[in-house]
C-alpha cells in the first residue's frame, strides 16, 4: 500500500440554492502516462462453494461468490474463539500464564486434538497455541470453560461479540465448529471477522504463521498449506467437516498491500490451498492499494464566520484508502462537498461535508470531512462585523 497523498489544486463554486461549497482536488500524476493500464480479466474460476476476495486496508471486495450464503464455518468458528481470549487478555483479566483446568468434556470432545490430558493444569498460551495451530478442540473447549464457565455460556458470548461486529447472518453454538444445525455463518461475516482479527490483535496473530508445534510429545503441523507454498502468506485458519467441506481463511502481504480470502466448500485440502492461492495471485496481480489522506491531518482549509479565528481545518477521522486496478491512479479524482456558511462556536470532530473519491465516474470512496480543532465564538465586535461581511459575501 502505497502512502501518495494528493495535492489541492482547488476551485471553489458557491450555489446560491444549497449554498455548499464544492472544491475539486487534482489528483498527482505519479505515473507516465505512456503506460497504460494493464486490462483487469474476470475472476479465475474457483472451486468451491463460497469464496470472497478482499484488501483489508481498504475493505474493498474484489471476488465474491455467494458470500451471504448461510454455511457451516467448521474449524473456522475457532478464530472467534481465539477473538475473544485475546480480548480477554487485552482487557487483563486473562493472563498467558495462567493455568486453565482440563475438564473431562473437553478432553472428550472428539475432532482434531490437541491432545491435553483430563484433569490436567495447561497454560493459556499453550491452549491457544495448540487451538491455533492444531486446531485443537479440546484446547477450545478448555478455553471456553475457562472463559465464561461452560461452552454454553461462551457460546452465548460469541454471539454477544458478532453481533457487536456487524456480522449479521451469524449464529454460535459452540466454540470448536462441530456440526449443529444452528451453527451457521456466511464468507462475508467470515470475512469481517478474520479483519477484525489481524487488525485488533498483531501480536497474537503472528501465532497463525506458525507451522508446526509440539505438545504432550505429539508434534503436529498447520493445516494450512499455503504456509509452505507462498512466503506472504502469514495465516489464517482452516476448518474441515463432512457436511462444510475444506475450508480456509487465508492472508498474504506483499510490500505493503495485503489480501484476505475466504473459501468454503472444498473438495480436499489440497484444493482449498489451491483456490484459495488463486484468488490470491488474481488480486496482487491486478490490484493495488493506496492512502490517499491521513486522518487527523488538514486536508483543506474553509471560512468560518463570527469566531476567535477565520479559518477552519477540515480533515478525516480516519485514513482514506483505496484499492484499484493497477496503473490508473492518475485517473483518481476527489471531490469535497462543504457546508457553507459555518457558524462559530464549532467544536472539534463536528462534521462539515464529505469527501468522495472517483475512478473513471465510480465512486471508490467516501468519506465525512469534520474540524480538526475548536474554534470558539469571537467578540461582540468580530461578529457583527462578520454578519454585515456575510450580507455582501
Amino acid at each position: 500500500m502505497s502512502n501518495a497523498t494528493p495535492a489541492a489544486h482547488c476551485y471553489s463554486r458557491t450555489p446560491v440554492v444549497n449554498r455548499l461549497c464544492t472544491l475539486i482536488i487534482a489528483v498527482i500524476l505519479w505515473q507516465p502516462l505512456t503506460h497504460a493500464a494493464p486490462p483487469v480479466p474476470p475472476p479465475p474460476h474457483i472451486a468451491a462453494k463460497a469464496y470472497l476476495l478482499f484488501d483489508f486496508d481498504s475493505g474493498k471486495y474484489l471476488v465474491q461468490n455467494k458470500i451471504d450464503e448461510r454455511i457451516e464455518p467448521a474449524s473456522l468458528t475457532k478464530m472467534m474463539t481465539a477473538y475473544i481470549i485475546f480480548s480477554e487478555i487485552e482487557a487483563g483479566t486473562i493472563r498467558l500464564d495462567e493455568p486453565v483446568h482440563i475438564s473431562r468434556k473437553a478432553w472428550k470432545t472428539g475432532g482434531s486434538k490437541m491432545f491435553v490430558r483430563v484433569d490436567t493444569q495447561v497454560p493459556v498460551e499453550l491452549l491457544l497455541k495448540g487451538m491455533i495451530i492444531q486446531s485443537g478442540n479440546d484446547a477450545s473447549v478448555a478455553l471456553a470453560e475457562h472463559a465464561a464457565g461452560s461452552e454454553d455460556a461462551f457460546a452465548s458470548l460469541m454471539n454477544q461479540y458478532a453481533q457487536r461486529m456487524d456480522m449479521r447472518n451469524t449464529h454460535f453454538v459452540n466454540s470448536t465448529g462441530l456440526p449443529d444445525p444452528e451453527h451457521y455463518t456466511t464468507a462475508r461475516d467470515l470475512g469481517i471477522l478474520a479483519r477484525a482479527l489481524i487488525r485488533d490483535f498483531p501480536g497474537h496473530y503472528a501465532w497463525y504463521s506458525t507451522k508446526k508445534f509440539t505438545y504432550n510429545g505429539i508434534e503436529q503441523f498447520n493445516r494450512n498449506k499455503l504456509l509452505w507454498r507462498d512466503a506472504n502468506v502469514d495465516g489464517l485458519k482452516t476448518g474441515h467437516t463432512n457436511s462444510a467441506g475444506y475450508c480456509l481463511v487465508a492472508s498474504a502481504k506483499r510490500e505493503n498491500m495485503r489480501l484476505v480470502s475466504v473459501l468454503l466448500g472444498a473438495k480436499s485440502a489440497n484444493g482449498r490451498a489451491r483456490e484459495s492461492q488463486k484468488l490470491l495471485n488474481y488480486g496482487f496481480r491486478f490490484f493495488e492499494t493506496h492512502k490517499l489522506y491521513q486522518a487527523g491531518k488538514t486536508l483543506t482549509t474553509t471560512r468560518i464566520w463570527k469566531g476567535e479565528e477565520d479559518q477552519l481545518p477540515l480533515g478525516l477521522t480516519e485514513d482514506l484508502i483505496v484499492t484499484i486496478p493497477r496503473r490508473q491512479y492518475d485517473h483518481l479524482k476527489a471531490t469535497m462537498d462543504i457546508t457553507s456558511p459555518i457558524i462559530a462556536p464549532s467544536e472539534k470532530g463536528k462534521l462539515f461535508g464529505k469527501v468522495t473519491v472517483e475512478l473513471e465516474g465510480e465512486k471508490e470512496a467516501e468519506r465525512p470531512l469534520v474540524a480538526l480543532k475548536s474554534i470558539a465564538q469571537g467578540s461582540l465586535s468580530k461578529r457583527l462585523l462578520d454578519e454585515a461581511r456575510m450580507m455582501f459575501e
